[in-house]
This record gives structure tokens, sequence and C-alpha cells, in this order.
């Protein structure tokens, strides 16, 4: 079976689309790096040698240093898919990010986005 090509695909190429569907919106990059952070348990620095390094999305969630366990609380359709019904686990950690990126550009509160 063949990976699905979001996976090859450099995070670095994809979060400037993150970043500009916030800003469109009213919201910071800064909001966008809490996100990541929140979900992935990278530092900031290490954030920035993983967009340096133009690490796939396959590997960017795979070296995440903590993944949260609150990410389990993410739900709802992102995609025209629902995220809790995502089988594949890469898939679905990969729509996580979609869905809470989503989430602020909607104007969700950071505490209600981070499942505070």
């Amino acid at each position: 079976m063949t990976k699905h090509r979001i996976y090859t695909t450099s995070f670095a190429n994809v979060y400037p689309f993150y970043v500009k569907k916030a800003e469109r919106k009213g919201r910071t990059k800064a909001e966008v790096d809490e996100i990541i952070r929140w979900l992935t348990g990278y530092s900031q620095d290490e954030l920035q040698v993983q967009l340096e390094k133009e690490t796939d999305f396959e590997t960017f969630f795979s070296e995440a240093p903590q993944l949260n366990s609150a990410r389990a609380l993410i739900k709802g359709v992102v995609c025209g898919v629902r995220v809790e019904d995502i089988e594949e686990p890469m898939m679905r950690e990969i729509r996580y990010l979609d869905k809470l990126i989503d989430e602020l550009a909607k104007g969700k509160a950071m505490e209600k986005i981070l499942r505070k």
C-alpha cells in the first residue's frame, strides 16, 4: 500500500498556509506555534529546527517529543471526515492539527482549542 502524499510532504511547506489561514482571520503566528507546541511537545526552538530541516509530516509527528494526551478530546469534521473516526494513526495526528488550526481561524478561544 502506498503512503498518502501528505506523509512525505515537508511540514515547512504547509506551515505558512497554517499561519496565513490564521492571520486572515485576525489570529497570529504565535498562536499557530502555541497550538503546534501543545499538540506535539516541541519547544519553540525545536519547532524552528524542524521547519529549517524541512522535515516531512510523518517524521515531524513520529519524532514529536510528547504528543499531548488531551488530543483525544479533539472532535469534529475536517476535510469532510470526522477526526475521531480516522483509523490510521498518522493521518489522525495530521488531521488533529488541521482541526486545531480550523478552530483558531474560526475565532475559538485558545483555552478551548487547547482543551484546558
